[in-house]
C-alpha cells in the first residue's frame, strides 16, 4: 500500500515567508502544503517573551493582510496572533511539528521524507530561516544544564549569578531583563562595544547600566571554561574566574546549509556559503527547487528580513505559473 501523498508545491518552513509562499500559491490556484518542524512561525515563538520588534507592523505584514498593533513597534505576542490569524484567514494547508528529513528528485518529481510521512511534489520551496542552529562556544562545560543558547523570560534568573555572552539585541535584552529581576549580571563580549545593530531605544540603556556598574561587562573577552559553580573568562587582563549559576550564550544562529547541500543545491565555497539561485526567479541550480527568505543569504543572516523577503514569494510563483501556463 502506497502512503505517499502528492502536492503540486511543498513549502518547507512555516515562518512568515513560508506562509507568504502559501498565500501566493493560493492566489495562483495551485495546491500547496507547508511543512514546519516546530510550531507556527517557530522562530518568532522562540524569541524572548517580552521582545519588541525593530520593524513597524506594516513591514511584517504578509499577503496584504493588515497587521494592527497597539504599539508603534509590535510585540512578539502580537506577531504570533497576527500570523495565526493570517493562516486561518487564508486557509493555508500546513502541517506543524513535522520535520523534513530529505528531498530527493526522481522520475520528474520530488520525493520528500518527513518525520511522519512521505510526499511527492512538482515544486519545492525552501524557506527555513536561520534560528535553529546556535553558534556554539566550543568550550569545556558548554553541555552543562545551566547553559542555554536561547532566552525566553527573566523570572527564573531572579537573585542568581548570570553570565550573558554576546552584545547584540538578544543578549542585551537578556542582560537588562534579568538584571531588573534581581540577577547579578556579567556580560562577556568578544568585541570592544555593544553591537551597533542593537535597537536604538535600548542601546543607551545597556551602556548606561554598564557605565554605572550595575551590569559588569568584560570586553574583548570570551569564556574559556564553564563549571557547575564557576566560569573562567579569558580577558585582556588574563583569566578571571567568577561565581556563576547560569550562562545565557546568545552568540547568534546559523541556517541549516547542510540540508540545502543534501538536496543538491550548490553553495559558494567561501565563508558566506551563499546558495546558488537566480535573483529573478529564486530557482536554484536544482530545477524546480526554489529558495525564499533569509536562507538565500547563506551565513549572512543580516541582509534579508520579512520586509524585504516577501517579494521572493511573488517571484517564485510567477515562475511556477509560467511553467503551468496559468
Amino acid at each position: 500500500m502506497n502512503n505517499t501523498t502528492h502536492h503540486p508545491i511543498i513549502i518547507i518552513g512555516g515562518g512568515p515567508i513560508g506562509l507568504t509562499c502559501g498565500i501566493e500559491a493560493k492566489k495562483a490556484g495551485i495546491g500547496h502544503l507547508i511543512l514546519e518542524k516546530g510550531s507556527l512561525v517557530n522562530s518568532i515563538y522562540d524569541y524572548p517573551v517580552n521582545m519588541t520588534f525593530f520593524s513597524t507592523s506594516e513591514r511584517l505584514e504578509i499577503g496584504g493582510i493588515p497587521f494592527v498593533s497597539n504599539n508603534p513597534k509590535p510585540t512578539r505576542s502580537e506577531a504570533l496572533e497576527y500570523y495565526r490569524r493570517a493562516t486561518i484567514a487564508e486557509q493555508l494547508n500546513i502541517h506543524l511539528f513535522e520535520e523534513v528529513r530529505s528531498v530527493k528528485k526522481g522520475a520528474g518529481i520530488f520525493h520528500i521524507n518527513t518525520s511522519k510521512k512521505n510526499y511527492t511534489a512538482d515544486f519545492v520551496i525552501i524557506a527555513t530561516g536561520f534560528y535553529d542552529i546556535p553558534y556554539l562556544l566550543n568550550v569545556p562545560g558548554e553541555n552543562l544544564p545551566k547553559v542555554t543558547h536561547y532566552y525566553k523570560e527573566p523570572h527564573q534568573y531572579a537573585f542568581q549569578k548570570v553570565i550573558v555572552v554576546g552584545a547584540q539585541n538578544s543578549a542585551v535584552d537578556a542582560a537588562l531583563e534579568t538584571w531588573r529581576k534581581g540577577a547579578e549580571v556579567t556580560m562577556v563580549i568578544r568585541k570592544g562595544e555593544i553591537g551597533q545593530r542593537v535597537k536604538y531605544w535600548v542601546r543607551p540603556d545597556i551602556i548606561n547600566r554598564i557605565e554605572e556598574g550595575s551590569i559588569k561587562a568584560w570586553y574583548h573577552s570570551s569564556i574559556s571554561e564553564i563549571r557547575e559553580r564557576e566560569v573562567d573568562i579569558q580577558t585582556p587582563e588574563g583569566i578571571v574566574t567568577i561565581e556563576n549559576d547560569w550562562v545565557i550564550a546568545l552568540t547568534g544562529y546559523q541556517p541549516n546549509l547542510e540540508f540545502l547541500s543534501s538536496t543538491g543545491i550548490d553553495l559558494y565555497a567561501d565563508e558566506v556559503r551563499k546558495p546558488t539561485y537566480s535573483e529573478d526567479s529564486h530557482e536554484t541550480n536544482v530545477k524546480n527547487v526554489f529558495l525564499a527568505g533569509v536562507i538565500c543569504g547563506g551565513m549572512n543572516t543580516h541582509r534579508l528580513f520579512i520586509e524585504n523577503s516577501r517579494v521572493h514569494a511573488e517571484k517564485i510563483m510567477k515562475t511556477i505559473k509560467k511553467i503551468y501556463d496559468l
